[in-house]
């Protein structure tokens, strides 16, 4: 590895550090955890649906593991699909659609033209916590059909003038060390002066080779081996009264692979693995070129009448590039990548409108502005998607009820007015391996696309006794259909001709929550249903995939229990099942269709043990098992249609560990995958593309030292 020596070096000089500050011990309860399920902060009790909060003490832990946060993610939370452990994440649903990604609130996704490249936006050890909103969801604006995830940033807590964390990383593979050294450098400075705090991070990683449980090479397509990766944040905040904050936050990501191999395709029928083989990877490095978030907010509270202002503008750019296209396009090959830039407002009051003993009751009102351009290019400069410029307006109001202390009552209304322009453009002529023409280059005429949308929401959940605590809730989520995707596949001379219609969800979800001293059990089965849906679908003729506007119902449910018998073990499981059918016309049935792996991930079992034997010692397993999900009949040629490979079951395991030695500094080793699995990850095998057929990572070491001052 690049720069190993000094890595080394650094190493081994910290374990000489010592600190005066204590670290702050994390005892906040689950329960008592602040959540963005709403326009305005709230007790994760008193949200009436499904959340997942990945908060910070489990974040540290799994950073020992992997740096990964599609990983995390997917280990972390029921009804979020299996991770590709890629640059990628297709088919990383959440319930069996599309999660809107977020940043304090920033959208991350780009809905214009879903490259699916969202959830790495930010490296996660600048996050305090991740919220996981699940089922359709409008109260951030459209592209979260299946919910939610908001990356919620740093912020210094009873911090002194000038506070810190260094944290340094070996990592490497265990079946094949050879080349696959990595290393990890990250620096924390935070503090606060009077009325002023801080909050600066840097982050450097470099990965070596990724390899397989045989110690083969994973394949490059979007491969997070032989990836370097940088993250600078910084969030300054002011409070002139009490009760008033300014904040400015700004964050860069960027993670790209700079790889020495080309890529071997596989072979799904012989079960032949992708890999790669010594020589110039073609094209630009693949991954985040550049991710880039800038946010100045304004908080204020007790204003007249004891109403409240939140307010922030931000501005969000970034630059995706995929991999080259062999022969795909008019003139040879193509790399593509997507741009996107966000520039966005929003206001928010909140205003008490009752405080009695028996009732107390609040509206939340205001209005979202936001000005996307997106597009999809070449690199070369050729316009595969053009500039899609989108203008939405979106005033909602909320209001929330307490009644005789547990009953908590919730409703909603946000009008979406979206406007979308595309100037005349010409697509690109597709061949296939021969040069022959599969599509056509035409001129379209452009125009103007428009949506409105009327969304509502409503929930119930009763917090008299501990033991047994229901909720429901119903929910409409909005998203504009992929139209990059049908514009620069059109086949018709004229925009108005392309069915970009939006879709449309309706989310009804029934839960409760059970709690006995250091038990807690949660169990949510929901249903989602719409008009038109978003599938996509392989056309054998044209050997291309198209959207199938069909409607479609989405069910399924989760359980999840954590439980501390003693106050030095943690015990915690969880199950999710999610399935989805379309309805493609037929008269017997009206869903008969099974939707396929891009959308439905396989049944999901999550469990974990976390065991601290002496103080400042702590053990733990975290367990994912990906079950079987066979719902389709193979093609003559023994494959499936695209997106429709059967996922055997596979069984991953990760150990972690972290031991203090001074008061201040804490060293870590975490192992991935410690039975060494040989497996493909679920979207190799649904995928079933040569070029994507790569098995998951082998066992693998990750050990550092982390110093707090």
């Amino acid at each position: 590895m690049r720069r190993i020596g000094s890595l080394l070096f650094i190493l081994a000089a910290a374990f000489s550090v010592s600190a005066q500050q204590k670290t702050k011990k994390d005892t906040v309860s689950l329960g008592e955890v602040i959540v963005s399920a709403s326009r305005k902060p709230e007790v994760l009790d008193k949200v009436p649906s499904s959340v997942t909060v990945v908060t910070r003490k489990t974040l540290e832990r799994d950073l020992t593991i992997t740096t990964d946060i599609t990983e995390i993610l997917a280990n972390e939370v029921p009804g979020l699909a299996p991770s590709a452990q890629t640059n990628s994440n297709v088919g990383q649903s959440l319930r069996g659609r599309s999660v809107l990604i977020m940043i304090d609130g920033i959208p991350q996704s780009t809905p214009l033209r879903n490259g699916e490249v969202d959830l790495r936006s930010i490296d996660p050890a600048v996050l305090e916590r991740v919220d996981v909103l699940k089922g359709a969801t409008a109260i951030y604006g459209n592209g979260a059909t299946g919910g939610l995830i908001n990356y919620i940033t740093l912020k210094p807590t009873n911090a002194g003038p000038i506070s810190g964390k260094t944290t340094l990383n070996l990592t490497g593979s265990l079946t094949s060390p050879k080349n696959s050294l990595g290393g990890r450098v990250g620096q924390l400075l935070y503090g606060k002066l009077g009325k002023f705090d801080y909050t600066v991070s840097g982050v450097y990683e470099q990965n070596g080779e990724f390899k397989d449980a045989k110690g083969n090479i994973l394949g490059n397509n979007y491969s997070l081996g032989e990836t370097e990766s940088y993250n600078a944040f910084v969030k300054l905040g002011f409070e002139p009264t009490s009760r008033q904050r300014i904040q400015l936050m700004y964050n860069y990501y960027s993670s790209q692979q700079n790889s020495n191999y080309t890529l071997v395709n596989g072979d799904f029928l012989t079960g032949k693995p992708a890999t790669g083989v010594l020589g110039k990877q073609p094209g630009e490095p693949t991954g985040v070129k550049g991710n880039h978030n800038v946010q100045l907010s304004y908080k204020a509270d007790s204003l007249i009448g004891g109403t409240s202002l939140y307010a922030d503008a931000y501005y969000a750019s970034r630059d995706d590039i995929f991999y080259v296209s062999i022969g795909r396009f008019e003139g040879g090959d193509g790399q593509s990548h997507t741009l996107a830039k966000k520039q966005g407002f929003r206001f928010m009051f909140n205003s008490p409108l009752m405080n009695h003993a028996s009732a107390m009751g609040s509206l939340s009102y205001g209005a979202d502005v936001l000005h996307d351009v997106t597009s999809q290019p070449l690199v070369d400069g050729r316009v595969w998607v053009p500039e899609m410029k989108m203008f939405n307006l979106a005033p909602f109001a909320e209001t929330e009820w307490t009644f005789l202390d547990n009953i908590i009552l919730k409703g909603g209304v946000r009008i979406e007015k979206v406007n979308i322009g595309v100037e005349d453009y010409t697509t690109l002529r597709i061949t296939n391996a021969t040069g022959g023409t599969v599509t056509p280059s035409f001129a379209v005429k452009g125009g103007d696309l428009k949506y409105t949308a009327t969304l509502f929401n409503a929930g119930l959940r009763y917090n008299r006794f501990p033991l047994f605590t229901p909720y429901a809730s119903f929910s409409q989520g909005f998203s504009v259909s992929d139209v990059g995707l049908a514009l620069r596949d059109a086949k018709v001379d004229n925009i108005d001709k392309i069915n970009t219609e939006a879709v449309l969800v309706n989310n009804y979800e029934l839960g409760f929550v059970s709690k006995y001293k250091q038990l807690r059990f949660e169990l949510t089965g929901f249903v989602s249903t719409s008009k038109l849906g978003a599938e996509m679908v392989y056309d054998a003729a044209t050997d291309l995939f198209n959207v199938a506007r069909t409607p479609e119902r989405i069910y399924g449910f989760e359980a999840a229990v954590q439980y501390s018998p003693v106050h030095n073990l943690d015990l915690g499981a969880s199950y999710s099942y999610v399935e989805g059918k379309a309805d493609t016309g037929r008269i017997d049935d009206k869903y008969d269709a099974y939707l396929n792996g891009r959308r439905i991930g396989a049944p999901k079992i999550g469990a974990s043990v976390h065991y601290r034997p002496i103080s400042g010692f702590e053990v733990g397993l975290q367990y994912t098992g990906i079950q079987e999900r066979d719902r389709f009949v193979k093609l003559p040629s023994g494959l499936y249609k695209g997106n429709e490979g059967i996922v055997k079951a596979y069984n991953l395991v990760n150990f972690n560990a972290s031991y203090r030695l001074t008061k201040n500094a804490l060293v870590t080793l975490g192992v991935e995958n410690v039975f060494n699995e040989d497996y493909f990850p679920a979207r190799s095998q649904w995928f079933m593309i040569p070029g994507f057929y790569s098995k998951g990572k082998g066992r693998a070491f990750n050990i550092g030292i982390a110093v707090n001052y």
